[in-house]
């Protein structure tokens, strides 16, 4: 591993989260997009929109608040309009 990729990947790895992936680079463009079509389609996740909270800019201090505290659940949006 690169030292650029050692210090990119750092806070992952000692926060013990797994990252995981395919490099499709070498995958022709047709296989790469019938793929994603199925994971949009086929194989998206029943509950997805049940995972992310949509917040405003003021409610971004509580949910830092939250955050510090370890008891966020899911990812924030932030709406910016």
């Amino acid at each position: 591993m690169a030292p650029s990729s050692r210090r990119r990947f750092m806070p992952f790895i000692l926060r013990g989260v797994k990252l995981l992936g395919i490099d499709s680079s070498a995958c022709p463009m047709d296989r790469r997009k019938e793929v994603w079509r199925h994971l949009a389609h086929d194989m998206k996740p029943k509950r997805l929109h049940s995972t992310a909270r949509e917040i405003t800019l003021d409610e971004l201090p509580q949910a830092f608040a939250t955050l510090l505290e370890g008891n966020a659940r899911g990812r924030y949006v932030v709406k910016l309009d």
